[in-house]
């Protein structure tokens, strides 16, 4: 414990020493955030996905931070309830969990061109959680199985394009020589 204090203190002065003191980060506007859960941002903060409860079930939100604006999700409506959202670096990749009869299933929307992609999962079980990777080239996936708890991990590359932070270049660009 005597470790956890000074690691403790660390942090909060790291918080100080960047001019955050005692500030507390603004809600998002137009959202109650007393109904809010399993709030995922996009890599560059850009964006935030989240679930909101209406009418009893659970539906994802995706929602700029700079304006508050609630962006459309046109390949989530009718599979509630929603879970675990996870996004990209930019956010042109949305991955979650939608209920489908009475299955629920991976699915990861590429909000740039319009597709959905639904994850087939090996073998029996029910996805819990996702994290997508922030270049969106390997999603991991926590599934239950006979009650014990295991975790898949798909590799996209050659499925998805990279989705890389503003300025990077996809083949070399480095700094190199």
């Amino acid at each position: 414990m005597s470790v956890a204090v000074p690691a403790l203190a660390l942090m909060l002065g790291s918080c100080d020493a960047l001019g955050l003191g005692n500030r507390r980060a603004a809600p998002a506007a137009g959202l109650a955030a007393a109904n809010r859960s399993d709030p995922a941002l996009s890599g560059d903060g850009r964006l935030l996905a989240s679930l909101i409860e209406q009418d009893g079930r659970l539906r994802m939100i995706l929602q700029e931070q700079d304006s508050g604006r609630q962006l459309p999700l046109r390949h989530w409506r009718g599979h509630t309830p929603h879970g675990s959202p996870t996004l990209s670096w930019n956010g042109r990749y949305l991955a979650g969990l939608v209920q489908q009869g009475n299955q629920r299933r991976v699915v990861v929307d590429d909000r740039l061109s319009g597709r959905l992609w639904r994850l087939p999962l090996v073998g029996a079980g029910e996805p819990q959680r996702l994290s997508l990777a922030p270049d969106g080239q390997r999603l991991a996936v926590e599934v239950l199985r006979d009650g014990k708890r295991q975790v898949q991990v798909f590799a996209l590359d050659g499925v998805l394009e990279p989705d890389q932070p503003a300025g990077r270049s996809l083949l070399g660009g480095g700094l190199g020589p």
